[in-house]
């Protein structure tokens, strides 16, 4: 009987594992393409902020996970390229230098008409996108890392802010009616 529920054991982690690593896999001509357009979304999963005094905080809420990473999936949290526009919305977790008075709002949300994209691939296939806008108040970068599968890591660094990286996925921008 104990060799049933090993064996049964060792096939559901298996097949766990299997499904796992089957999320967020596309086709490398696909990941190509997007990048070659410029025109795709990078969606948000996780948040891995920097600052250990955040990072405390989320532990000592109660049912806290005992871990530094934050799941965002399905919050529709993005960076999103399409038509020459860039539309930032992103949450933050960290320290501000330089909050403005009265703000609440701590997250990255922003629409430029005016930024330098710049990407590069590797001799492995991997891309990075670095994006700078020019039409915001604070001056900000965007790093994208994008594996040949569309997995991604973004990185947003800032002159008022601490660093943040995102984990998640490209792919292609959704449709909308108009």
């Amino acid at each position: 009987m104990k060799k049933i529920i090993t064996i049964f054991s060792i096939f559901s982690v298996f097949l766990f594992l299997q499904n796992c690593s089957a999320q967020g896999k596309s086709d490398p001509q696909v990941v190509n393409n997007l990048l070659n357009s410029e025109e795709f979304t990078f969606y948000a999963e996780k948040a891995l902020p920097y600052n250990q005094d955040v990072i405390n905080i989320a532990y000592s809420m109660p049912n806290a996970a005992a871990q530094r990473i934050f799941d965002l999936s399905g919050e529709g949290y993005s960076i999103e390229i399409k038509n020459k526009v860039l539309d930032v919305v992103m949450p933050y977790f960290g320290r501000t230098y330089n909050p403005s008075y009265g703000s609440t709002d701590n997250s990255y949300r922003f629409t430029s008409k005016d930024f330098t994209l710049t990407k590069t691939q590797n001799k492995k296939g991997n891309w990075t996108v670095k994006i700078k806008p020019n039409d915001i108040k604070n001056s900000l970068q965007i790093f994208i890392e994008i594996s040949k599968s569309g997995s991604a890591s973004a990185s947003i660094q800032s002159n008022d802010r601490q660093p943040i990286t995102y984990n998640g996925y490209v792919a292609k921008n959704e449709e909308t009616e108009e």
